[in-house]
């Protein structure tokens, strides 16, 4: 049974271009990028009903998805946006918690997001 996507996964570009979750990811080794890769599909299948170990709620509307390969803890953060999910950003996962500073970047690139896109809407 082929799995449906009901969610697009899309990858948050700050207004020069550049893309934090691809560098992330072009960091990782060839087999946690394959898992990353394979977790983001269940991200699109299941959406926000994607549970845990896969995904969590971090703070707001700012989540998680969470891929764990070897002893490495890799983290992406994302957020909703219609149909589409918005993967901010990576890190690797050192401590017990999400560090402030990780969940501040991600939040400041949803305002950006937003604020490009609602721009765009306007000016069309």
């Amino acid at each position: 049974m082929e799995a449906r996507i009901i969610y697009e996964v899309l990858f948050y570009e700050d207004a020069e271009g550049r893309c934090p979750a691809e560098v992330f990811i072009d960091s990782m080794p060839v087999k946690a990028k394959a898992k990353a890769a394979r977790w983001i599909r269940k991200l699109e299948e299941y959406g926000p009903d994607l549970p845990r170990p896969y995904a969590d709620v971090v703070r707001g509307k700012i989540r998680e998805l969470r891929v764990l390969f070897a002893s490495m803890q890799y983290r992406f953060l994302y957020f909703f946006y219609g149909r589409h999910i918005i993967i901010t950003h990576g890190f690797i996962k050192k401590t017990y918690e999400v560090p402030e500073s990780e969940i501040i970047r991600a939040n400041n690139m949803m305002l950006d997001f937003r604020a490009r896109v609602e721009k765009e809407e306007m000016e069309s």
